[in-house]
């Protein structure tokens, strides 16, 4: 299997939510289960159905997530010398040539995308043209709106 790339914040947050399913959720759900199992008649109980399908969520979540944090190949950028690259993990400042508005993006895997929050998935449109180029350099991206003009105006390993 093929190992994915992930940063060292990404690696954290999963292991935080991994910790919460464990110690927390998993204990209880467990005991809303065995409450609902003391009111009797386990075909008719709704506590009972809901506690068994929100067990079942959590399970499969912790299932993932392990697998996900097993597969992981965590890359920590600031251990890596700044070239001016763009490269998995950086944070990169990009100018709109066309309106020099200023955007601010990490390259982060995909599970840990979230464009409100200004990481982008590597395998994204304006990442994939973003890889390999360098600060200065001015790149053509096919987007939903079109072709659009970037200028890589600051690389950063945060």
């Amino acid at each position: 299997m093929q190992r994915v790339p992930m940063t060292v914040a990404g690696a954290d947050a999963l292991r935080k939510e991994l910790d919460q399913l464990k110690k927390v959720d998993r204990p209880r759900i467990s005991a809303a289960i065995a409450e609902a199992r003391e009111h009797g008649d386990l075909k008719e109980n709704a506590e009972y159905h809901a506690a068994r399908e929100q067990q079942g969520f959590c399970e499969g979540r912790i299932q993932e997530i392990e697998g996900k944090l097993s597969n992981a190949q965590i890359i920590d950028i600031t251990g890596i010398e700044n070239t001016g690259k763009v490269i998995f993990g950086v944070t990169v400042t990009i100018l709109d040539v066309d309106t020099d508005e200023e955007k601010v993006y990490q390259i982060v895997g995909d599970d840990e995308a979230n464009i409100k929050n200004g990481k982008l998935s590597v395998n994204s449109p304006i990442a994939r043209g973003l890889i390999g180029r360098e600060e200065g350099d001015v790149v053509q991206i096919e987007t939903p709106g079109g072709v659009k003009e970037y200028e890589v105006d600051k690389v950063e390993h945060l």
